[in-house]
């Protein structure tokens, strides 16, 4: 019967992986053809579809480090997937402004090229229970590039938004209300900056600190 479980677990995690190593390699496609072809202006509208299913589907991460399917910690994962879900859609979806901005560029980029190398990674230690050497180099080294990158374009995005969420009051509550509540997405916004601040170096350290124990490991096999 374990057996049986932990043949489930590998070919559901395997497909998974391989499910969103495609979307992902879809959007890294669309971002260089459109980036070369249009320029910046038009690589979010050319990946939108692909970036907006791949990057949600990560929402089953947090319910496979809840459930045991997987070991990492849901403490590490969370924050990572929160981030990246609101800037999909709580900046990039929501206002259509900030679309076109450069910014959008290096964020697909950046998000594309580090999930093609992890999905492709754990699809392939799923699927045949190993992965080649320069594959796990790739997974917990080009992070040192593109995490920079990658939290760079967010926290530009955001700070970019700030006037489009100002003006569109979005997603804001007003009082009075029956509820007796008030909620301001602008500020919401200026708190998501805030806290980019003390998380981005502690998710660095943390993905260093992944990043030795796992080279280490592989040298003494």
């Amino acid at each position: 019967m374990a057996s049986a479980l932990t043949v489930l677990r590998r070919l559901y995690l395997s497909i998974y992986n391989w499910i969103v190593f495609i979307g992902w390699s879809q959007v890294l496609f669309l971002a260089l053809k459109t980036l070369k072809e249009s320029g910046h202006e038009h690589v979010y509208n050319a990946v939108e579809k692909p970036l907006l299913l791949a990057q949600s589907a990560a929402v089953l991460e947090i319910l496979h480090g809840l459930t045991g399917l997987v070991r990492s910690p849901v403490s590490s994962t969370l924050p990572q997937i929160g981030s990246r879900l609101y800037l999909t859609w709580g900046i990039l979806w929501s206002f259509p402004d900030i679309r076109t901005h450069v910014l959008v560029t290096s964020l697909v980029i950046s998000w594309a090229i580090t999930e093609i190398i992890r999905y492709s990674f754990f699809g392939m230690k799923e699927a045949f229970g190993f992965a080649p050497s320069w594959h796990l180099w790739l997974r917990y080294s080009t992070f040192l590039v593109l995490y920079p990158t990658g939290i760079s374009s967010e926290v530009g995005l955001i700070y970019f938004a700030l006037p489009y969420i100002k003006a569109s009051e979005m997603y804001c509550i007003r009082m009075p209300n029956k509820w007796n509540f008030s909620f301001d997405y602008f500020y919401a916004a200026i708190i998501a900056l805030g806290i980019y601040v003390p998380g981005s170096p502690h998710l660095y350290r943390y993905m260093l600190g992944q990043r030795k124990r796992a080279l280490s490991k592989s040298k003494k096999e």
